[in-house]
């Protein structure tokens, strides 16, 4: 840590030690002496603009905050379209009569389990090295190189894809393409909660589960578009239409702005300020000092917590539990039963629903899904995450234990029970869990480690899926445990202790400056009266900057 980028962060405790009068105090000066310069006072006025802002004001003055944010994270659409593709082309007839092998129990092609969780856990495998190299990448030259390598890798990777003609190069392709998926999920949630204020950070932040439910709806029309051709182009032609966005988000990739955190954290401040000033409207746009300068006096505060920005750092001291509610939040996007209840294409089929009408279902809940994810902007605008969180999660686990027991019948309705039942699941996921999962991480892990702590929050999540990957077809496959609908009660169970977790330890962090994120974690706030403390990052006593109300 250099004396420049500490010099913030040496006043504040200069003030502590000496009786330095306010004006004095307030006027300490941030950034490098001669080159960039702003006082505390303007950091602070800063935290107070931010926190004046209603959600229209702040569309209002970060309007290109806004775009560039959907436009990086519009990359996680190819991820969204390849998931449901893999997963729903296990029960594609020409995709299986290629691939798989002729089952005397169901007399018809069947893609064998072991092949099915090659190819399911396989991308999830590709994804976790990708995120983990890119939270390397994303802290040495920035957001911008990433993407753009990201890009590189997926155009060529999906060449795999289009021609590959055994099952063994379809599952090396899908290994390969997790690398940049890896690299996109990490950079898509992380970028927006760096280009925007606060109160726009769950909408940008949770826009990226919008992207991957645009890409599972596409995908699931195109899938449905194509069912009735009975040769290869049936599901060469879903691959091939993978290039068509690559070239629009390379154009994105050209002229994107790198984050003005990351800017900071390298201690280019006039860069950071030209930055920030791409992103504003042109009222907004005399704030833009100050604003650096609170990010500066953030940094400056985490530079006193912590010295290092390595994955290791993420495990020490305070960061410690940013990393488990980071992880564990995002870690609940599986043990909720997505791999069940999300992707039931194969399910209903095995369930008795023709292959016509499982499609049909399927593209009806990838637009649940979406609108769903709307609807929850709303949602997060009038109750906290915990709220939201713990609410969805009860749900779900009740939607999946009546999935099971209505597997105990054998009328011949109840595979349409269960089925709407899945839907229902579906609307509760996205209306809650599914865009909160983005959320949350970036949000609660300090700013110098936020892209390796996003990394570890959406590994967790790779590591968790890649496990459900492997042990769901085992469990429904007719050929293996045909659990069919009972597989509910498994998912049950994993929903049920996640919901304990959350109760426990998933505080609330609605409308908090990262500052105040930093100061509350530190000072160790019980995580059942996070929301009752009143926090004042600018106090020159610290006995004062965290206090209950």
């Amino acid at each position: 840590m250099s004396n420049k980028d500490n010099e913030g962060f040496a006043a504040h405790d200069e003030k502590q030690d000496h009786d330095v009068p306010d004006e004095t105090y307030n006027q300490q000066t941030l950034g490098e002496a001669g080159v960039w310069r702003a006082t505390l006072a303007e950091a602070q006025a800063a935290n107070a603009h931010e926190h004046s802002f209603t959600v229209r004001e702040a569309l209002r003055a970060y309007p290109w905050a806004v775009f560039w944010s959907f436009a990086v994270s519009m990359a996680i659409i190819m991820e969204g379209y390849d998931t449901i593709l893999v997963g729903s082309l296990y029960a594609y007839p020409t995709f299986a009569q290629k691939f798989g092998k002729f089952s005397l129990a169901t007399n018809n092609y069947q893609i064998p389990a072991a092949w099915q969780s090659a190819m399911g856990s396989g991308p999830q495998a590709g994804a976790f090295i990708g995120a983990i190299a890119n939270g390397f990448f994303i802290q040495r030259f920035g957001y911008k190189p990433a993407f753009m390598i990201g890009l590189v890798l997926m155009i060529s990777f999906i060449f795999i894809s289009f021609f590959g003609m055994t099952i063994q190069l379809q599952a090396a392709a899908q290994i390969l393409c997790g690398v940049p998926w890896g690299i996109f999920a990490t950079i898509g949630s992380a970028y927006a909660s760096e280009l925007c204020p606060h109160v726009l950070r769950p909408y940008l932040t949770s826009y990226v589960n919008l992207c991957f439910a645009t890409g599972q709806f596409i995908g699931a029309g195109v899938l449905q578009s194509l069912l009735t051709r009975g040769d290869q182009w049936a599901w060469r032609i879903p691959f091939a239409l993978q290039w068509l966005w690559p070239p629009f988000l390379v154009l994105a990739a050209i002229f994107m702005p790198e984050s003005p955190w990351h800017l900071v954290r390298k201690g280019k401040y006039i860069e950071a300020e030209k930055s920030l000033l791409r992103l504003m409207a042109d009222h907004e746009k005399p704030h833009a000092r100050p604003v650096v300068a609170m990010m500066i006096h953030t940094n400056n505060i985490e530079q006193g917590l912590t010295e290092g920005t390595s994955y290791l750092d993420c495990f020490k001291g305070d960061n410690l539990r940013r990393t488990e509610i980071g992880c564990l939040s995002f870690l609940g996007q599986i043990t909720c039963g997505i791999q069940f209840a999300f992707s039931a294409t194969y399910f209903f089929q095995q369930a008795g629903v023709s292959s016509s009408a499982s499609y049909k279902l399927n593209l009806g809940g990838t637009a649940i899904s979406f609108l769903g994810t709307i609807l929850s902007w709303f949602l997060m605008r009038n109750f906290g995450r915990r709220t939201l969180y713990l609410t969805g999660f009860v749900l779900m686990t009740l939607w999946l234990f009546l999935i099971g027991c209505l597997d105990l019948s054998h009328h011949p309705s109840v595979k349409w029970g269960q089925a709407a039942l899945c839907l229902i699941w579906l609307a509760t996921f996205s209306l809650t869990v599914g865009p909160l999962g983005w959320a949350i991480a970036p949000e609660v892990s300090s700013t110098r480690l936020r892209s390796k702590s996003v990394v570890l929050a959406r590994n967790s999540y790779y590591l968790g899926q890649t496990v459900s990957t492997v042990i769901e077809p085992y469990m429904i496959n007719p050929t293996a445990g045909n659990w069919r609908g009972k597989t509910g009660y498994f998912w049950c169970g994993t929903a049920l202790v996640t919901v304990v977790w959350a109760f426990f330890r998933l505080p609330e962090t609605k409308g908090r400056t990262y500052e105040e994120l930093d100061l509350m974690f530190a000072a160790k706030i019980p995580t059942l009266k996070f929301k009752n403390y009143r926090v004042d990052a600018y106090s020159e006593d610290a006995t004062n900057q965290v206090k209950e109300l």
